[in-house]
């Protein structure tokens, strides 16, 4: 369930472009995400830092976008949003005992810590590599084909990265 509520300001702003364009998709946007920070609110009585973030990038590039009524702004907002990830994560591999992936994951599954090494160093290079690829898309094909594939094309490459791990945990995975 927490999927598909994660994935509503996504959704929302595919919908919200698909009959209206880029800015009415983009204040579809700020707002739902900041909807879904609340959302975590009252249900968990907690912020989720991420999201939050995600909140604050996209009312900032969205902002921004709709002031100056340039879609360049918006486009950016994934490229700047995995980039941190991406340094977050590689940080992570210097900075206190634990990665970050263990931190986020430790309650799911048990794995060895060079095991969760290898997998936050791999986060870490997925989402460096998504940012360069937001960027690539966005400013070198048209709007239609950066937000099909920002919708489509991230879900479908997340999906196969994390079902890539599965020769390397399933022996630590529970019965």
């Amino acid at each position: 369930m927490n999927t598909l509520i994660d994935l509503f300001p996504a959704i929302a702003f595919f919908v919200a472009w698909k009959f209206y364009g880029v800015y009415v998709a983009t204040a579809v946007l700020i707002v739902t995400m900041f909807a879904l920070v609340a959302w975590y609110w009252f249900r968990e009585h907690r912020i989720h830092k991420m999201h939050l973030f995600t909140a604050l990038v996209a009312a900032v590039l969205g902002g921004i976008t709709l002031y100056v009524h340039d879609a360049r702004f918006i486009k950016f907002k994934p490229t700047v949003i995995y980039a941190v990830f991406a340094l977050v994560l590689a940080g992570s591999q210097f900075i206190g005992d634990t990665v970050l992936m263990k931190r986020l994951g430790h309650k799911t599954i048990e794995l060895p810590d060079p095991i969760w090494r290898r997998i936050n160093i791999a986060w870490a290079l997925f989402f460096a590599f998504s940012a360069v690829l937001n960027y690539v898309i966005a400013f070198h094909f048209s709007e239609a084909v950066w937000v099909n594939f920002k919708v489509y094309g991230f879900t479908v490459l997340m999906l196969i990265f994390m079902l890539g791990h599965l020769p390397f945990i399933k022996r630590y995975l529970p019965e």
